[in-house]
């Protein structure tokens, strides 16, 4: 009698994870609010997502809204009156990276070195107040000496690295903070 029970059981997990829909947010896009429109790949398939224990949060991608949110933001104030920003991240790569071989109780810790840096594959277009193009493309961010600079952002944010290197894009791209 336990053995039908345990089986059946079973059955019905099996058959719960068969249909249970996946958990990925696929490409997604900011509403937009003011010049700057941001929108994304589907998470499961940029760099970050072969790595690390964190695969649900990036599915969900919660860490790519927080980052697609703070470029429109920040890219908005950088921005004349009628300029418009489109950008599309195309594939991103987290900071930091995991070491699995520290064994299961450091599975979800994310090791920060200068051999894991950041990365954001991206393509734009800034458009002047008549919808002429100032400037457009795909652009490969990277910053090999992520560690070893003075960042603006606060040390407890996770996604410090990443919000700088956007930072300095938008410096180069805009010319203007």
């Amino acid at each position: 009698m336990k053995l039908h029970l345990l089986t059946a059981a079973a059955a019905v997990l099996l058959a719960a994870c068969a249909t249970t829909p996946a958990v990925s947010s696929g490409p997604g896009q900011l509403d937009t609010e003011g010049p700057v429109q941001v929108s994304w790949n589907d998470p499961a398939e940029f760099s970050e997502i072969t790595r690390g224990r964190d695969r649900m949060e990036t599915l969900r991608g919660t860490w790519v809204r927080e980052l697609a949110t703070y470029l429109r933001d920040t890219a908005a104030e950088r921005l004349q009156p009628g300029e418009t920003l489109e950008v599309e991240l195309l594939d991103i790569d987290r900071a930091g990276d995991y070491e699995p071989w520290h064994g299961p109780e450091a599975d979800d810790i994310r090791i920060t070195r200068h051999i894991y840096p950041p990365s954001i594959v991206l393509r734009f277009r800034h458009l002047d107040a008549t919808g002429g193009v100032l400037a457009e493309g795909e652009r490969r961010l990277r910053d090999s000496g992520f560690m070893s600079r003075a960042l603006t952002h606060r040390s407890s944010d996770p996604l410090r690295y990443e919000k700088q290197l956007l930072d300095d894009w938008l410096s180069r791209e805009l010319g203007r903070s």
